[in-house]
């Protein structure tokens, strides 16, 4: 089973319409304010000597931080245009890059096999998917995880909303960047706040460290404060 054909072509769209430059789509904040952060919660738990799989790594900004901090990193995006952003802003080839349907069963499993367990980096991936396919993504990190490997996701929680709502209510409309992510028919904190972690543990990983925190997006309001969007953050492996 693959991603549903609205979330393929709503994803391929929202990449070609968005430039290459750093800062164009509004989550691609610099690493300081999402990776960074992100690696000193997840480093504790992950193993550097196995592999780094960026799940839905978009243009790859993220994905290049990991790639300084672990073995061999990976990134793939069910999206050609977003993978195509990411070959040519890694000018160092740090990466491997793929173009991968992260609900291909088949592909994980193949990915798997080259990589071995791994590390996974999953970030606002599962709440704006299509609800048929987050199992699929949790069951992606499960496979990729194997028996060694850790993940770290961070989602959007339902307080993600309320300021999505705030913001497009707000005098003049939504900033332009969110303005496009709706343009394109992606639908930002679209899960249950309960249901990424009981996805992951249907999966047969267990939860080992979790929390809130706020993921930094390159829009700012009218007042100057930099838009952030309330998240959680979960570590999740197998044990025992």
């Amino acid at each position: 089973m693959t991603l549903t054909g609205r979330y393929v072509h709503a994803w391929e769209s929202y990449w070609e319409d968005t430039p290459g430059t750093p800062g164009a789509a509004i989550w691609d904040t610099d690493p300081s304010l999402t990776a960074a952060p992100h690696l000193e919660l997840f480093s504790p738990y992950a193993d550097a000597a196995l592999p780094v799989v960026d799940v839905g790594c978009g243009n790859g900004t993220q994905t290049r931080y990991l790639a300084r901090h672990f073995t061999r990193a990976v990134g793939i995006d069910v999206s050609h245009a977003g993978i195509a952003h990411a070959r040519r802003a890694d000018t160092g080839r740090t990466v491997d890059f793929r173009q991968t349907d992260a609900t291909d069963t088949d592909a994980v499993r193949a990915l798997h096999e080259r990589l071995g367990d791994s590390n996974v980096y999953l970030r606002a991936v599962m709440h704006q998917s299509d609800p048929p396919d987050r199992p699929l993504i949790a069951a992606a990190v499960a496979e990729l995880v194997g028996e060694r490997g850790r993940a770290f996701v961070a989602e959007l929680t339902s307080g993600a909303k309320t300021v999505l709502r705030e913001l497009v209510r707000a005098p003049g409309g939504p900033p332009p960047k969110l303005a496009r992510v709706f343009a394109h028919g992606l639908r930002p904190a679209d899960s249950a706040d309960h249901e990424v972690p009981d996805l992951l543990r249907a999966s047969g990983l267990t939860v080992l460290a979790e929390g809130r925190t706020a993921l930094a997006q390159t829009e700012f309001r009218a007042d100057g404060s930099r838009i952030e969007l309330p998240a959680q953050w979960l570590i999740v492996g197998r044990t025992g």
